[in-house]
């Protein structure tokens, strides 16, 4: 309760002058002097805001609860020492720049550090203000590594009626991790919805958001793509063709979060999860003008929902069309209660699963004073609509503020001012009804790492390869049993291909043996038969381990062409079955899987099996830090994979997750 309810808070650089933070401080905080005791320390005595100052904590009776340094950075040393001396277990650390070896003393004596440079925490259930800026309560938990984009996103929610719950500027997390502010939430009886924006990811990020979710309480991620995420590893396609942005969709879709790029972006999605998570995909639009409904229903479809056609609909005014969209060509503005009844047919029809209003309504009273009155009770029963159908309304008003746009927020409708905004709030939130489960590991294999490709084929036991054995000498190549055309490769290279390491339909394999042996020198080559099946299609399947999330795995078109082509598809790891094959679901190339120009289809069933266990295996495996197949042939009879390429952890740097040269 140190960061959400004290006891007692000491704001140490209080100060009368406005433009310090230390004014800010002390005066949020006194905004709870009613539920805790609040003391003002300033080193030169006086009053601030008209109430007594200490010059140092020592001062005091007893030891405040929190502390607040507001001071420069080069006082924060004196000051924490003094603090813990006389028992403080709780630090808000505003100053960037403090030391780590101060952070250090604080984690000795059993203390806490939000912060350092951070903006501060506000808690509306508690009547915790410690932070800079103003906040309006509301329902919308912000934990921000920002503090000033954290002060954006709650100006935003103050301006569409959310409001914010709880406020944690988080800044460096020398102690207190975002992972943990996530946590707090989920017993936080204000917040129905939470916005974080990060711009690293520690331990716990993906399951701090799974048990919001769980707690009914959805996770809108706003971040800027340059975190540690996925590195790009220059010794396998699979690290080269994973952004970072791709494994944090990843982990959203496990967490059943959504990324959005922007914070107003952010809010207007928060604002749509405060009226309910739309139970489908399915939107029904409303409008006075037959244009506007055009364009809401062409920005429901581009947003990943459905605009379907209406099989009866009663109770419309005469001259109002029945499809969807529906245009009440005129009527809304003849009765103003045409809008209400409107939207009371498509919500208790059955048939759509969130009501879109669109256009004029909430003008009307402003543009007309006589009409404010009609219009702000219309506007109250579209919200009592809401509430009773249980069927999302989302209003696009061409009025940013008036009346009936305030009696709809303060109602529990969200209302924004583009349609733009409007829909791809709508098909955000829709996209928190598709996440990803994670495998029941199974029994992997427990084979030793070695080298090379012989060795991963070994090691990959569960996936099929071409016959193929070593050879070291011309007279192995003669006398072996298999059957061409051959493929000859270098067993020990890892992009083959770029260091003329394969050669592919051999019928003299014993000339090309030489040749490669001459231009890259004595050790381990493959001799494999050639995969000559038809119908087949060339994808990539990738493991690797992500410095934040952890075992991340890949699948896409595959090939030498697969950088150039980046056709893929990213999940963290381990995997189902199922969600492999929703991975190969989502590839441009996936019509290939199922045949094109009159190929039959391949078996997608054994490639998600393949993709699944090359998943467990990573996962199972914290001595592997990548798994490679590459090209990987799928035709009608099964899975053939025609490379193999690990690399152990212990070549991979620990810290910045990049290859030891």
């Amino acid at each position: 309760m140190i960061f959400s309810d004290p006891a007692s808070v000491a704001v140490v650089g209080a100060s009368d002058d406005p433009a310090k933070w230390g004014h800010w401080l002390a005066r949020g905080a006194l905004d709870g002097h009613e539920r805790r005791t609040v003391h003002l320390v300033n080193r030169g005595g006086g009053a601030v805001l008209g109430r007594p100052t200490v010059r140092s904590l020592s001062e005091l009776d007893e030891a405040p609860e929190l502390v607040v340094l507001a001071v420069p950075a080069a006082h924060v040393p004196a000051v924490v020492d003094e603090a813990l001396a006389v028992g403080v277990r709780g630090f808000v650390g505003i100053p960037a720049g403090i030391d780590e070896a101060v952070v250090g003393r604080i984690r000795e004596a059993g203390a806490r550090l939000l912060g350092p440079n951070c903006l501060g925490v506000f808690d509306a259930a508690t009547s915790l203000h410690l932070a800079w800026g103003r906040f309006q309560a509301g329902s919308l938990g912000v934990v921000s590594q920002s503090g000033q984009v954290g002060l954006e996103i709650a100006g935003l929610a103050a301006s569409t009626g959310i409001g914010v719950s709880r406020f944690v500027s988080v800044g460096n997390q020398a102690d207190v991790t975002a992972a943990e502010a996530l946590r707090d939430l989920v017993s936080h009886d204000l917040t129905t919805v939470v916005g974080v924006y990060l711009e690293s990811f520690g331990p716990g990020i993906v399951a701090a958001m799974s048990d919001l979710r769980a707690a009914g309480k959805p996770v809108v991620l706003l971040t800027v793509g340059s975190s540690l995420a996925a590195q790009e590893a220059a010794r396998t396609h699979t690290g080269a063709l994973t952004s970072s942005l791709d494994v944090v969709d990843a982990a959203c879709r496990r967490a059943g979060a959504v990324r959005v790029t922007t914070p107003a972006a952010l809010v207007d999605l928060a604002s749509v999860l405060t009226s309910g998570v739309p139970g489908g995909s399915r939107v029904g639009v409303i409008s006075d003008s037959g244009g506007q409904g055009a364009i809401a229903a062409d920005l429901a479809v581009a947003a990943g929902l459905a605009v379907p056609p209406l099989s009866a609909v009663d109770g419309l005014p005469a001259g109002a069309s029945v499809r969807n969209p529906i245009d009440l060509a005129g009527t809304g503005e003849q009765d103003l209660a045409n809008y209400a009844r409107a939207v009371e047919v498509l919500a208790r029809g059955g048939e759509i699963d969130t009501v879109v209003l669109s256009g004029y309504f909430g003008s009307y009273g402003e543009d007309a004073p006589s009409l404010e009155a009609a219009e702000v009770t219309v506007a109250t029963r579209i919200c009592s609509l809401a509430r009773e159908t249980g069927v999302p309304v989302l209003v696009h008003s061409m009025r940013a503020d008036s009346a009936a746009v305030r009696v709809l927020r303060a109602g529990g409708v969200p209302v924004q001012h583009t349609i733009e905004r409007a829909m791809a709030a709508l098909g955000n939130a829709h996209r928190l009804t598709r996440h990803t489960a994670a495998a029941v590991p199974r029994a992997t294999t427990t084979t030793a790492y070695r080298p090379g490709y012989l060795a991963a084929r070994d090691l990959l036991d569960f996936v099929r390869f071409p016959r193929a054995h070593a050879v070291t000498s011309a007279a192995d190549v003669t006398g072996t049993p298999l059957t061409g055309p051959f493929a000859l490769k270098a067993d020990w290279l890892a992009h083959k291909s770029e260091h003329g390491g394969v050669r592919l339909d051999l019928t003299d394999p014993a000339a090309a043996f030489d040749e490669m042996r001459a231009r890259l020198g004595p050790g381990t080559y493959v001799l494999e038969e050639m995969d000559g099946r038809d119908h087949t299609v060339e994808l990539i399947i990738g493991a690797q381990r992500d410095h934040s999330f952890g075992p991340v795995v890949l699948v896409g078109a595959g090939g030498v062409h697969a950088e150039l082509l980046r056709d893929t598809a990213v999940e963290l790891a381990p995997v189902t079955p199922a969600t492999a094959r929703n991975m190969l679901a989502r590839l441009i190339s996936a019509p290939l899987l199922s045949g094109a120009r009159g190929a039959p289809p391949v078996d997608v069933a054994a490639l998600a099996e393949v993709i699944a266990q090359i998943s467990e295996t990573l996962a199972a495996r914290p001595d592997l830090a990548e798994i490679e197949l590459n090209p990987v042939r799928v035709g009608p009879d099964g899975v053939l994979a025609v490379d193999a390429l690990i690399i152990p952890s212990s070549e991979v740097n620990d810290t910045s997750g990049q290859r030891v040269a």
